[in-house]
């Protein structure tokens, strides 16, 4: 036989043993899907005809609506998504203004920093931008590993695993670690990420009073039902209000009770404690007594992502079992080189934190002194001023806007109706004077609205409702 036709040969050989696989899949696959269908369809009475819902009838959309509606009905500008035109820390640049700004993670000022931005040009120039696939099958590169164990050995603990989101590093933890049979109970203030994590994992939710171990205990006393594992969910500096979980407390129900304590850290990593190691170190505690310390990479450590510490056991079960680990993206490259140079920085330098703290106490100081209402705030890297009402925060927001001052408002959702502020980011780059002159201005600014009585109250119902069935 010539060695065309055994070419010819062997393609139709290769084609038939490629039908063939395809056939054996698609039988699996259609048998599969005729089981599935046949249970769902078992003794259910013919589905009427359905009208599907326009997303421009749902109300989430009309609550959008009514929120452009009213800003516009009392003249208020959309203070979010405002284009930064330079490198955001203790200023920015908006629309060619530079402004004193208040609304940047960049705690120690490192977003700039020679170290990292020539950390991350090597990268760069090694590694391109992407690890282009995940981490278990291709995307596995040397900065990974380097950033999980320079992590670890900042915490004292055994291992660590970093996911391509903060955000995403608590869904895929908490839905990997706990199921249907298990309990979640968390502080009433926990972030959104932790509560997505839960209700993916199906696990049943309790909540305690914020701050509260007092309620917690009573939570725990109180649970009824053969759970497999229990997890307590809290912060390290709570990111809306800027206090701290009292973590000697939680450690002593931990020890009584009988469960996993996860931290998470995005806001007190590189805040907390005299070289920036959190709330372990703040509270002089062993980090091994925490067993999950969760962060994300976006804030001290000018970069993006998260990460999950612990021991290694807790590690090995993620990299192997966590859906946002095994089926995503590995994190880029250059975003893992610029968070080990942060690391770097933040180890041969804690003055920064040191700075930072000084800043955040100076801040606090004079905003209770301005007869600011402050809230639970520590005075460590985030500080509320509580306005109350939702228009009035934001108008607060904007007139500070228009006097040099960048600061954004959370409003509900984002927290109750009656509790909106405006969330100053303190960093270790602040100066004295930029402090004072905010919270002069931002004292000076509320008064005036609240005087006007500026907000909801001052909203027309009825031509509001005129101008939203208009559309």
């Amino acid at each position: 036989m010539s060695n065309d036709e055994n070419g010819q040969a062997f393609s139709k050989m290769n084609s038939s043993l490629k039908e063939n696989l395809l056939d054996r899949m698609r039988n699996t696959h259609q048998s599969s899907e005729r089981n599935r269908m046949a249970r769902s369809e078992r003794d259910l009475p013919p589905v009427a005809r359905r009208q599907q819902a326009r997303f421009e009838d749902l109300p989430e959309y009309k609550q959008v609506l009514t929120q452009k509606i009213v800003s516009e009905q009392l003249g208020i500008a959309n203070p979010f998504y405002r284009a930064h035109q330079a490198a955001a820390g203790a200023t920015t640049v908006i629309d060619g203004r530079t402004l004193i700004n208040f609304a940047s993670y960049d705690y120690l000022g490192l977003n700039r920093h020679t170290h990292v931005l020539d950390r991350a040009r090597d990268t760069i120039a090694t590694f391109g931008i992407s690890a282009s696939a995940s981490r278990l099958v291709a995307g596995e590169r040397p900065v990974h590993v380097e950033l999980e164990e320079k992590i670890a050995r900042f915490y004292g603990v055994d291992a660590a695993v970093c996911f391509v989101s903060g955000y995403l590093t608590n869904v895929a933890a908490i839905s990997c670690l706990m199921g249907p049979k298990d309990l979640v109970i968390h502080d009433e203030f926990i972030h959104n990420s932790a509560l997505a994590g839960i209700k993916l994992s199906g696990a049943t939710r309790r909540l305690f009073k914020h701050n509260d171990t007092a309620d917690l205990e009573h939570v725990l006393r109180t649970v009824a039902g053969d759970y497999r594992h229990i997890m307590v969910i809290v912060e390290g500096i709570y990111s809306m209000d800027g206090d701290i979980a009292n973590l000697p407390a939680l450690l002593k129900l931990k020890a009584e009770y009988g469960f996993w304590l996860m931290v998470d850290e995005a806001h007190s990593l590189g805040v907390l404690g005299r070289r920036g190691k959190g709330l372990a170190e703040h509270f002089g505690i062993d980090p091994h007594e925490i067993d999950i310390w969760m962060g994300t990479l976006s804030k001290t450590t000018s970069s993006c992502g998260g990460y999950i510490a612990g021991s290694a056991a807790l590690a090995a079960v993620l990299k192997a079992s966590a859906g946002g680990f095994v089926y995503s993206v590995g994190l880029a490259p250059v975003l893992g080189a610029s968070a080990v140079a942060s690391l770097d920085i933040l180890e041969r330098e804690p003055e920064r934190t040191a700075a930072l703290r000084r800043n955040g106490s100076l801040f606090l100081k004079l905003a209770q002194e301005a007869g600011l209402d402050t809230g639970l705030s520590g005075g460590f890297s985030v500080v509320p001023v509580i306005v109350g009402d939702s228009l009035r925060a934001v108008q607060l927001s904007n007139d500070l806007h228009a006097a040099g001052v960048n600061v954004l408002p959370i409003i509900h959702p984002a927290v109750p109706e009656g509790s909106a502020r405006l969330r100053f980011f303190i960093t270790s780059d602040h100066t004295e004077e930029q402090i004072h002159r905010t919270v002069t201005l931002t004292a000076e600014r509320l008064k005036d609205l609240t005087e006007r009585n500026f907000g909801l109250g001052g909203v027309d119902i009825e031509q509001m409702l005129k101008a939203l069935s208009a559309r």
